[in-house]
This record gives structure tokens, sequence and C-alpha cells, in this order.
């Protein structure tokens, strides 16, 4: 189990709130920084609205929030940190001289991590003191519930580091996934691209809607996604022969023109037909309640697959 108990947290957005009520509800000490005193206010809000579903997920009866601590100074945030987390913008620049500044105020040893949805470490931490501790550490949506995180090493990144986040995520009850080489993109937003991308080229050629495209996914491969990914799925789909005789089966398809990986041109009318549809879908209901509504499945949806997942896995 790591030993880390104190975490900085540089941003407040939707993944920095996330990191923080998890850490939180892990009984860390955290830090959080941004430049603003009142994102303080909608920071605490959060919080409290998703607490209802965090406690339930992992069976804490209260939040101790003495153990949150606001700074609108960067320097105040880090000093103490053993475990940084980056929370800025998908932007080479702001990430590379903020990596700056934080290996500047930042503990020698402690470990800086990104994030970051698919930019380079190497690139990120190029202006960054003793990069060899820093990391990317990406995380999924909501990051207060979801245990998915992946932990990306950068050309200097010391492996004793690597390990030591790992330990990390864990004891915040995370399933970490090292990725082992760092690649544009990492491992499931290349998945999740190509699904989008596809998914653009037939809603502007006008054969499905946003609601049909969502519910193809909600109502068939989703709902085996939760339990077993693509390949274990497949190698079901061969029946007793596994994987070699889909393989056999429907590997020609693969020369087939169905997809389209290239993106389209994000055009008005495009964008127009996207937002219009996720309009029609959301029902009149705020993207709070739908969020609500989302934590609780989550939850429910987690509970009820750590009972049959261990079935497969061990």
């Amino acid at each position: 189990m790591s030993n880390i108990k104190k975490v900085a947290v540089i941003g407040t957005g939707v993944i920095g709130a996330g990191w923080i009520i998890r850490c939180l509800a892990h009984d860390k000490i955290v830090y959080a920084f941004d430049k603003d005193i009142k994102l303080k206010r909608n920071l605490i809000s959060e919080i409290k609205r998703t607490w209802p579903s965090v406690k339930k997920l992992f069976n804490k009866k209260k939040i101790n929030l003495n153990n949150f601590h606001y700074f609108t100074s960067i320097e105040e945030a880090l000093k103490d940190a053993d475990f940084i987390q980056e929370c800025a913008s998908e932007n080479y620049s702001l990430k590379t001289k903020l990596m700056n500044t934080i290996g500047k105020y930042a503990k020698p040893n402690s470990i800086i991590a990104s994030s970051s949805s698919g930019l380079l470490p190497t690139r990120i931490y190029s202006k960054c003191k003793n990069p060899e501790r820093a990391l990317i550490g990406h995380p999924f949506n909501p990051v207060y519930l979801l245990p998915g995180v992946e932990i990306v090493p950068g050309k200097k990144t010391s492996k004793k580091y690597l390990l030591e986040a790992n330990k990390f995520y864990k004891s915040i009850s995370m399933n970490p996934v090292m990725v082992k080489h760092e690649l544009p993109g990492y491992l499931c937003d290349r998945l999740q691209e190509a699904l989008w991308r596809e998914g653009l080229h037939i809603i502007n050629e006008g054969h499905a809607t946003t609601e049909d495209l969502d519910r193809v996914i909600e109502d068939g491969p989703g709902l085996r996604w939760s339990l077993m990914g693509t390949f274990l799925t497949f190698h079901l789909a061969g029946g007793k022969s596994g994987m070699r005789h889909m393989l056999e089966q429907f590997g020609p398809a693969l020369k087939l023109p169905w997809t389209k990986l290239k993106a389209p041109n994000l055009s008005k009318s495009l964008i127009n037909r996207l937002v219009e549809g996720t309009k029609k879908q959301s029902k009149g209901k705020s993207i709070s309640q739908i969020a609500n509504i989302r934590d609780e499945y989550l939850v429910e949806l987690q509970k009820l697959r750590k009972k049959y997942e261990n079935k497969i896995r061990n």
C-alpha cells in the first residue's frame, strides 16, 4: 500500500474536482490550487453533490473536509505534497510552462502526474526539474467514481516512480494500466477516438441521429464492455474454438470499407446536428441532473460487476 498521504491537485475544473473528491474519500490530505478564490465555492458544491454516490461506492460514512485546503498560490499548494496531479487544459505550451513551475516548487522526490488525455509526457516535462519522477496519470470522467487510470512514462521517467504511482492509484481504489511506451492518445482514447470519428461520419452523411448511435452502443456492445473488453468479447464470438475461429470467420471483413477513420470536417451543419441531437436526448434535464443519474448507475454497475468479474479474472 502507498505511503503517500499529501496530494496537490493543480486545477479545479471537472477533472481536478474529480481527483480532489476521490482523494478526500480515501482520507488523503488535499492541497487544491486555482488562481480564482471564487472557484472554491463551486468545488465545495461539487463535493456535496457527488458525495451520496461516492460514499455508497467506497462505503464511507462521512467526508473529512478538514483534509481539504484551497490555495491561490501554487507555491503554497506544492510545498508539502508527496504526489502532484496536474489538471490544466490540453495544450503543450501551457502544460510545459506549468510543469517548469511545478518542478521548481515541488519537493525533489515528489511524483508529478499529468491528467493529460493524449499529449506526450516527454514533451510536457521537457523543462521540468527532475523529469525522472514525472509521468502521465490519465483518468476517466467522472474521476471520483471510475477506477480506470493509464500510467504513461516519458523517456526519462524512472521505473521507481512508475511503481510508486501505481501503488498510490491503487490506494485510492483505482485499477491502473501501465502503458509500456508513450504514444499519442495512449490506449483508451485512441479506441474512443476511432468510435467517435466513425460516429461523426455516420451523422454527417445522414444515416443516423446521435440518439440512434448511443442506443446501439448502450443496448449492445456497451453492456458487454462493462464486464469484458473488445478482445475477450470477440474470443467468445468464435464459439468453442475462440479467437482463432472468430478471425477465420470475420477477419476478411477487415478489408471491407466499413469505417472511415479520417475525421470529417466539423462543419456548422454537423455541429448543429450534434448539438441539437444531444439536446433532444437530454429531454430538458440539466447537466447536473443527468450527471446524478449517471453516477447512481455507475455505483450500482460497479458493485454488480465486482460480483462477476472475479469469476472471470481469478
